[in-house]
């Protein structure tokens, strides 16, 4: 059998007959025509399988879908317009007013700002929790639906058991989410270890290029995907035909920038933590990282976004840090070829600032010593 990323190369399957492309074909469409009335009166039951209103699909979206089914090792795959789109539909399909959320103190922020401000005033409940196993099953109340897990987060990059908190969340009856788009399905496949929706921000190393949004939702279940497809139609989710093939052409490229992007922030991580200027280094696959153990036991990949922070720590010395890079682009995303850098305050107890690096394909000696000359500005 080949390889994922043998796989993912191969010319998709939804094309015209009697037209062979290496790329998939881009379908614009709102009205589907049928050929007779029997036919027309059944659309609704092509949902996921055919064609029943360009909402729904074309041609060039299921192709889209089907391979990042295959990408997370099997499934279905639901398109939405963005990672947060993503994270709402999971929300929408689950809860209902009364339910409970667990949610991570280190979650991606608007996941923890729709739960409270969108489905809070709808009569949902959640709670933030520190733990990072089984002793979240301490947490769960008789309508706790939901737990999102997020591993690693995607600022300060801590890492949770995603095997052990699947466990004790469906004790419970409860069902998980995770948000996956550090490392993506060549890093680690959620559904393999009993996550029930794993989500990725296709914005991010899917595109790759930094022009397009959309998120994805994969499933095990087919019916719960059905299900799925019904809520996003209630939504009004739709995702554009011209996006879909750039998500399409970015997936032959994942593995290869993958690759690059975790050796040159690997080589990027060791350089930051042998500097007078860096008090502490955030990365997984770093020996000395904290999370270190659990990534290297369930991850077969890394990804390209780490993040530190400076011995002084007043905004300032974090100003003439950004102020001196010349290869690392200001901008609050990641998980495209170029460099990025975005700082953020920490909380209380760590006061200070952050700062976070994407370290995109550009030649990573280029971005070590980009970064060595601008530590040289703030070194104490």
């Amino acid at each position: 059998m080949a390889k994922l990323v043998t796989e993912l190369l191969q010319p998709p399957e939804h094309i015209p007959p009697g037209f062979a492309s290496l790329s998939q074909g881009v379908f614009h469409a709102s009205t589907i025509l049928f050929p007779d009335v029997a036919s027309f009166l059944r659309r609704q039951e092509q949902a996921g399988v055919g064609y029943s209103y360009g909402q729904n699909g074309t041609p060039t979206q299921y192709a889209l879908a089907e391979k990042l089914a295959q990408l997370e090792g099997g499934g279905h795959t639901m398109l939405v317009p963005s990672g947060l789109a993503a994270i709402t539909l999971v929300s929408s399909h689950v809860l209902s007013a009364g339910d409970h959320v667990l949610l991570p103190a280190a979650v991606y922020g608007p996941t923890l700002s729709v739960t409270r401000e969108l489905f809070g005033k709808w009569g949902v409940r959640c709670s933030v929790y520190q733990h990072s196993g089984a002793d979240i099953g301490q947490l769960f109340e008789p309508r706790t639906r939901l737990v999102w897990v997020e591993s690693p987060a995607s600022n300060l990059l801590e890492m949770q058991d995603v095997p052990a908190i699947v466990a004790a969340a469906h004790a419970h009856g409860a069902l998980v989410a995770m948000d996956n788009t550090w490392a993506t399905p060549l890093g680690f496949r959620p559904l393999a270890h009993g996550v029930d929706f794993s989500i990725q921000a296709l914005t991010k190393y899917v595109g790759g290029h930094s022009d397009l949004l959309m998120g994805a939702v994969t499933v095990a279940d087919p019916r719960r995907y059905q299900e799925l497809r019904q809520t996003g139609e209630l939504l009004g989710y739709y995702v554009p035909p011209d996006e879909c093939f750039l998500a399409l052409r970015g997936l032959q490229t994942l593995g290869l920038r993958l690759e690059r992007h975790f050796a040159s922030a690997l080589a990027m991580a060791r350089m930051l933590e042998r500097q007078a200027a860096v008090a502490t280094v955030h990365y997984p696959p770093l020996p000395s990282d904290p999370g270190h153990a659990l990534w290297r036991r369930d991850f077969k990949l890394g990804s390209g976004l780490l993040s530190f922070t400076l011995r002084q720590p007043g905004l300032p010395a974090v100003e003439a840090f950004v102020a001196a890079l010349r290869f690392f682009r200001l901008g609050n995303s990641w998980g495209a070829v170029h460099s990025l850098v975005a700082v953020a305050p920490l909380q209380k107890p760590r006061e200070g600032w952050l700062i976070r690096l994407h370290i995109g394909l550009e030649d990573v000696d280029d971005l070590l010593e980009d970064v060595r000359q601008a530590l040289a500005a703030v070194s104490p």
